[in-house]
């Protein structure tokens, strides 16, 4: 059965509950949030109902139910009794007067369910499984409700106190639309639910003013692979979007975050072993399918539609797998930015390094072990001269080498040249943080041929030192 999901006004409304115990404490203390005229029925109440009596928010009637207690000025009865008898005799009445009921655990006895909600006061989620699974219906409340700030109401209020302002300033409802979805995703945002409403307030209406001369431009961090490791902060940008592109380790589920009128382009660069012969650049609007850029020129493409973009007033969000300063070349972009005039805003995201030492169960510090961490990618490693293999060929410290698939042989050879002892730990993983991660450990020395013999293709980070030994010592696993 399909139930039409509705939020009521009780204000003042007569409402009916029957039963006095817990199941029915928790369905008062809805009713009175929502300031319903309530009266109970039951023959003894919980404690906790009486003090609600005794501060005046209620009346009770102490005795069992019968069915002149439904008249027909009510606006909504609830059985939470577990007598079958007495929800059975609510829904008859209830029905026969016209009047909404909803009898607990009884689905069929309903013309009304509650939800799970999630209190953010003004905003209220409500969640329903159309009475099938209120425990589901409850595990997909606390699902989202982690996803939600605690403060998420106070954005409600830094709009009500500029609605008008931006009104008078932007005459189109797309533009009004695009202009909140981005101060919701902006330092304005945090400040207000931070309860610095007034400092929220003047950052919104600077970014009034740039909405009225130019739009936007955001780099975003999507994190390693698992769509779940995203920020909070980057999931509101990447819902803000009007141009949204993407890299090629992006996860596809944050792509269905995006509004349903979003520009997607995908300017995933290729690896050295995609290179030859790759098609398909452009967007999902028709920009045909030219063969790729790579490299160098890719990232210049990349720019110019960036900024192309933002300077016809749209707000741009480049999604970077990982972290954008973190081998993302995000750097580059932010400069490219800044020298057409805008402000770039940057939300960091999980480094794929980090998270795939942690889903491996490695710390990349330990005491004892490691006391720094290098991060490189296979690209630097391979114009490395000898001076700087015999510096990351010291024992007392963690490589994490991004992109190294292609260049492990050299990287091993290299790290035993310069003295790095053959028995030292170390580990590929392959599609970090996924749940299709593999890992392949083995001495630095028997590395290549190991992770040849295990057939690995995918994206990899590789880590050497003593802390890789540390998930086998512990038997851990994040």
């Amino acid at each position: 059965m399909f139930y039409l999901p509705l939020f009521h006004r009780l204000q003042g409304v007569p409402c009916l509950v029957v039963g006095g115990g817990q199941t029915a404490l928790r369905k008062l203390r809805w009713l009175l949030r929502a300031g319903a005229q309530v009266r109970l029925i039951a023959p003894a109440v919980d404690a906790d109902i009486q003090r609600l009596r005794d501060a005046g928010e209620l009346v009770i009637e102490r005795t069992a139910f019968y069915p002149e207690a439904i008249t027909p000025d009510l606006r909504l009865v609830i059985s939470a009794t577990n007598a079958p008898q007495v929800s059975e005799a609510v829904f008859a009445r209830a029905i026969r007067l016209g009047v909404l009921v909803n009898c607990v655990d009884r689905t069929e006895l309903c013309t009304v369910i509650f939800p799970a909600i999630i209190d953010r006061f003004p905003i209220l989620v409500a969640v329903s499984s159309m009475g099938q699974s209120p425990t589901l219906s409850r595990s997909v409340r606390g699902w989202i409700e982690v996803r939600l700030p605690q403060n998420l109401g106070r954005l409600a209020e830094l709009a009500g106190r500029l609605r008008q302002q931006v009104k008078a300033s932007l005459s189109s409802v797309d533009a009004r639309k695009g202009f909140w979805d981005s101060v919701f995703a902006s330092s304005a945002a945090t400040k207000a639910m931070q309860g610095d409403l007034e400092g929220a307030i003047t950052d919104a209406q600077q970014q009034l003013e740039q909405t009225e001369q130019s739009g936007q431009i955001l780099l975003v961090g999507a994190g390693p692979g698992d769509p779940d490791l995203i920020t909070l902060r980057g999931l509101r940008a990447i819902q803000s979007a009007d141009v949204l592109m993407y890299d090629k380790l992006v996860h596809p589920a944050l792509l269905e975050y995006a509004r349903r009128d979003v520009e997607l382009v995908d300017v995933g660069k290729q690896g050295p072993r995609e290179e030859a012969g790759a098609t398909g650049w452009g967007s999902n609007h028709g920009d045909g399918k030219a063969a790729r850029p790579t490299g160098t020129k890719m990232q210049e493409v990349i720019n110019q539609r960036m900024v192309g973009e933002a300077l016809k007033g749209k707000k741009v969000v480049r999604l970077k797998g990982g972290d954008p300063f973190i081998f993302g070349r995000g750097g580059e972009e932010l400069l490219e930015a800044a020298a057409h005039g805008f402000q770039v805003q940057v939300i960091p995201g999980i480094t794929a390094g980090m998270a795939a030492a942690s889903y491996a169960g490695i710390p990349l510090t330990h005491r004892h072990m490691s006391q720094s961490v290098r991060f490189l990618t296979g690209h630097r490693v391979a114009q490395a001269q000898n001076l700087e293999w015999a510096e990351w060929a010291r024992d007392d410290q963690t490589l994490v080498i991004y992109m190294g698939l292609v260049s492990l042989a050299n990287i091993q050879a290299h790290l035993l040249a310069a003295g790095r002892a053959e028995t030292t730990p170390a580990v590929l993983i392959e599609n970090a943080s996924l749940p299709e991660q593999r890992e392949i450990f083995a001495p630095l020395g028997e590395l290549h041929q190991a992770v040849v013999s295990a057939g690995i293709s995918g994206p990899s980070i590789i880590i050497v030192g003593e802390v890789v030994d540390i998930p086998r010592m512990g038997n851990a696993k994040a």
